[in-house]
């Protein structure tokens, strides 16, 4: 069964530091040389505004789910609602994308408990052992079970970005059809 963490107390493990830390940044090290399609259509690079600074801030994430006829990707925040790139989203919804070799203006939409957990749901069906592990990972008990899924999505912060408008590889803007 799967768990809020117990008392309100997160058992999300902490941001991580030193050599770690580097290792998280690695990818976005291989969007500035141009290396950020290698990666895949698993993760999207985003520009984002900070909170307190003003100042562009970018992270590597992982993709949840991808419509490309609708524009949209959908963000999980496995580190909780206290993620700086969630908290400055949260403060300043419109951000810029690169997926694969594409880039993208996006607005950032906070998704509510229930949309939450129907989509670690679908991602659960999608990919079981990566959900399995990231349940683990964030201090989730799961069995297994989509349901259980269903409860841990429910107390995920889950952000969809939907096209504002999309640029291309140099910066250009393009209209969006």
């Amino acid at each position: 069964m799967t768990t809020a963490p117990q008392h309100g107390r997160s058992r999300r493990p902490p941001l991580p530091r030193g050599w770690r830390r580097l290792l998280a940044r690695l990818p976005i090290g291989l969007y500035r040389v141009g290396l950020g399609p290698v990666l895949g259509g698993r993760l999207l690079l985003l520009h984002h505004t900070g909170r307190t600074s003003g100042l562009d801030r970018r992270v590597v994430l992982e993709v949840i789910a991808h419509d490309a006829e609708q524009g949209t990707w959908i963000l999980a925040s496995g580190f909780g609602p206290k993620a700086a790139w969630y908290q400055n989203l949260r403060a300043t919804p419109r951000a810029r994308i690169q997926f694969r070799d594409r880039r993208y203006a996006v607005a950032a939409h906070f998704l509510d408990a229930d949309e939450g957990g129907e989509i670690m749901a679908r991602y659960a069906r999608a990919h079981p052992r990566t959900a399995r592990r990231l349940c683990a990972f964030m201090g989730f008990e799961d069995d297994g079970t989509l349901g259980s899924y269903r409860r841990a999505g429910r107390h995920i912060p889950f952000v969809r970005l939907e096209v504002v408008r999309r640029e291309d590889t140099a910066g250009r803007s393009l209209r969006r059809h």
